[in-house]
């Protein structure tokens, strides 16, 4: 056994395999994976080995095109074939207008990534699955590429491939211990010696934990009990003369693909287990959980009447395993938050069917810091501090009971809520505020009119359209209060920390006390990593001279590992979060000012405290940072307070603002604002496959500095020219947003996809932004939007509709 290589990865089912096989097609050859027993022992080896091009995201649509490209090649491999159904075809079914409504907007989605879905009525749902009945059924969706694989024999494939390029596969090697060294390198401890490494990858399945405790974190991971079973033959498979389809069916819980003559058929019950919450035992490896049918015979009544074929057939065979889950159902890939050069490839729970994209793109990321795509859906650190095991079980057992049924947008399902709460949450609920969930915050959303007030889900704008048209008016007449939690702060000191920051940001950094300015990060490649806002805070009984680093709340974790991993060993720079200790309170709108000026000593006017200034005041008595920034586009201030002092400041603003109109507004409102003004949503709009200046941001560029992160990878991605361009449209279309992901047409030609789109009330338009080729990013140029199957007219216009010279933020 080698002592030392590149990479060890842990775990040999489809995720340690695929991982291992990309980074040899990465070029890396002195890699090595460790499996305690032998390979797809764990849960790959009794997979349903469904292989579908389904995603709901395009990263997702773009690994499983590259897992079924991977797999058909494996198949036609004479070295090493793998046994491949492809094409055999699968219907997702549908019993409501909604859930069709979903599916050609998942269509539109796809097309931006070269994959073409199928929306059908009931009856050719029939003609192409002639098992199934049409009863309360609408239509479906098609994907032409669903297939079935071999789960033993891909990873094989997988090995063999990595070890001619190389890599070496050590089988019945538990991993013992694992020890990380000052210079960030690992030591691997097994039973059979030990391996010294630059970076692991955590591939341990179920057992990721185990594994996740050896070195000090706890994964959002956890397992649910899954049955299916297999028939005996059923004679019109032999007589349709052809394979059948997969089907996925939501309105009764269960899938089924061909198993030889007959059929694999799975259920998620609404009767569900987790497995293995109080740990498993070592001797469980090629295993199985006791069979349990008794628990899924509600949903296996709804397959019998959806397929009457199954009522009359026997039952070969029985599974019931474990699968993993995490909180939102997408696994984690990536960056283990906290750790540096360990990675993580874990909660795959459809691990066939996608596991060779999240080794590529997983892959890519160690080799080359990044991936082609932005992996931001299934990165590590979106879930931060909220994300324990329990939480995960409670989200797993939803989710395993809503598998086939998607996220409809504004869609917050019921479990692990109020995860993340401040002193003002009950108080806000109390004043008629519906909640949206960002990293587990709960965040205002919008006021509700009535208690009873509940939205239909919807692609198209819903009851709540009138309902956020009247706050974003109250916020341009007269002022508006919300709460902002959750917002990422970190606290930057030492002498040395605007030098720091100068490196990291690709523009101007200011250094002058009390100025707040707005800067970009980027990576390596010269593309979008992070957007940050810099307030430099004078020193007072409050503290030091300090900046406050401030950004998205999701970005928590993935900043903070971003700063750290840059800070060089001779700077004197302290990095400290408060994040989970501060809250903003967001005053917006003309009388802003006169409702600040009421609750806070000081001079707050205009010649006082302009436009990007921050300042340390009490707001009635509490302690207070306010800002003069802007996400709306009206005269606005956040104010930053302590969770401790949340309370009296929000009591002192309403009482201060009773006078002068003052209402609350929520999230929505904030959206739809800030599309009019152009400003962008970090893993929206601030992408890492683009530079900032295909994303509209060359004013933050400040290209005569003497260096920056990415600044080499950005000259030369600014002489090639850039391919595509963020763009605002106007949409023609009065009954439905443009959703994310949906694809920009030029005829048949996908021209652009869309990254956000809202309603702007202000300026009365339909808006998106959306990154389309640069031969169509001038202003007046047209284009054809595909809004949930329906073409609808989107041109270009000029961007910042409303107030484009900033004059009201400035007033």
């Amino acid at each position: 056994m080698k002592s030392r290589t590149k990479v060890v990865v842990i775990g040999g089912g489809i995720a340690g395999c695929s991982t291992l096989y990309h980074l040899t097609q990465e070029g890396w050859s002195d890699v090595v994976l460790v499996e305690r027993d032998e390979l797809t022992s764990g849960t790959t080896w009794h997979s349903a080995a469904q292989v579908t091009n389904f995603g709901m995201a395009q990263t997702m649509v773009g690994l499983k095109s590259h897992s079924i490209a991977l797999y058909k090649k494996l198949r036609d491999d004479p070295e090493y074939p793998v046994g491949y159904h492809h094409g055999d075809g699968g219907i997702r079914l549908a019993n409501t207008e909604e859930q069709m409504q979903g599916y050609r907007h998942f269509a539109s989605m796809a097309r931006g990534m070269g994959v073409e879905y199928e929306v059908i009525d009931a009856q050719e749902c029939a003609r192409r699955h002639p098992l199934i009945t049409t009863t309360n059924l609408l239509g479906g969706l098609w994907d032409g590429q669903d297939g079935d694989i071999d789960p033993a024999q891909l990873c094989q494939a997988l090995a063999f491939h990595a070890r001619k390029a190389g890599a070496e596969i050590y089988r019945n090697t538990p991993v013992t211990r694992l020890t990380q060294h000052k210079d960030d390198t690992w030591t691997v401890h097994t039973d059979h010696g030990d391996i010294d490494c630059d970076f692991i990858v955590n591939a341990g399945g179920y057992r990721v934990n185990e594994i996740g405790a050896m070195m000090g974190v706890q994964h959002p991971v956890a397992s649910m009990e899954h049955q299916y079973f297999i028939t005996e033959d059923i004679p019109a498979i032999a007589a349709a003369g052809h394979r059948m389809p997969l089907l996925r069916c939501p309105i009764s819980d269960y899938y089924s693909r061909q198993e030889k003559g007959g059929l694999l058929v799975g259920f998620y019950e609404q009767d569900c287990k987790t497995w293995g919450m109080d740990g498993i035992s070592p001797s469980f490896s090629n295993d199985l959980c006791p069979d349990d049918l008794d628990r899924v015979m509600d949903v296996l009544e709804g397959a019998f009447e959806r397929m009457p074929a199954l009522a009359e057939v026997g039952i070969k065979r029985i599974v019931n395993g474990p699968i993993t889950y995490t909180i939102d159902g997408a696994p984690l890939v990536g960056p283990i938050p906290g750790k540096r050069n360990a990675y993580c490839i874990i909660g795959l729970r459809a691990g066939l069917g996608e596991g060779g994209g999240h080794g590529w793109l997983l892959a890519q990321q160690i080799v080359h810091g990044e991936a082609c795509y932005d992996t931001w859906v299934t990165d590590p650190r979106r879930f931060t501090g909220h994300a324990t095991v329990e939480l995960t079980a409670r989200k797993s057992i939803e989710d395993y009971q809503n598998e086939f049924r998607f996220h409809f947008p504004h869609e917050h399902r019921p479990a692990g809520r109020n995860a993340k709460t401040t002193p003002l949450t009950p108080i806000l609920a109390a004043e008629g505020a519906e909640f949206t969930v960002v990293n587990g915050w709960e965040r205002v959303d919008y006021i509700k009119p009535a208690p009873d007030f509940h939205p239909s889900l919807s692609f198209n704008f819903d009851e709540a359209f009138d309902v956020v048209a009247a706050e974003v008016n109250n916020v341009a007449t007269n002022v508006g209060l919300t709460e902002v939690n959750g917002f990422n702060r970190i606290e930057i000191t030492g002498k040395d920390r605007h030098a720091f920051l100068d490196r990291m940001i690709c523009g101007t950094v200011s250094r002058r006390g009390g100025r707040v300015g707005l800067g970009y990060l980027l990576n390596e490649h010269g593309c979008i990593k992070g957007e940050a806002t810099v307030a430099n805070l004078p020193a007072s009984d409050r503290g030091p001279d300090r900046i406050w680093y401030g950004s998205a709340a999701a970005s928590e974790y993935h900043d903070m590992d971003w700063l750290t991993a840059h800070l060089n060993p001779d700077e004197d720079v302290q990095l400290r979060s408060l994040t989970n200790d501060h809250t903003i309170l967001v005053l917006a709108g003309p009388k802003a000012r006169a409702v600040l000026s009421e609750c806070a000593r000081g001079d707050w006017s205009a010649a006082s405290f302009p436009w990007l200034s921050v300042r340390e005041c009490t707001i009635g008595f509490a302690p207070a940072i306010v800002m003069g920034v802007s996400f709306s586009g009206e005269l606005a201030y956040e104010i930053h307070v302590p969770n401790a002092s949340l309370h009296a400041a929000y009591l002192a603003l309403r009482a201060a603002g009773e006078t002068h109109g003052l209402k609350l507004f929520g999230a929505r409102a904030v959206d739809s604002m800030r599309m009019e003004k152009g400003f962008l949503h970090w893993k929206a709009d601030l992408i890492t496959e683009f530079d900032p200046f295909e994303t509209g941001l060359s004013r933050f560029v400040k290209l005569d500095k003497e260096d920056f992160i990415g600044k080499a990878a950005l000259l030369k991605r600014q002489a090639a020219g850039p391919q595509s361009q963020l763009v605002t449209l106007k949409i023609d279309a009065a009954h439905a947003p443009a959703h994310p992901g949906a694809s920009l047409m030029q005829g048949d030609k996908v021209i652009g996809t869309i990254t956000s789109g809202d309603y702007g009330h202000r300026v009365g338009m339909n808006l998106a932004y959306a990154f389309v080729t640069s031969g169509f990013s001038q202003t007046g140029s047209t284009m054809q939007l595909d809004l949930c199957g329906e073409r609808v007219a989107a041109q270009v216009i000029d961007p910042s509709p409303y107030d484009p010279e900033f004059a009201r933020m400035r007033s």
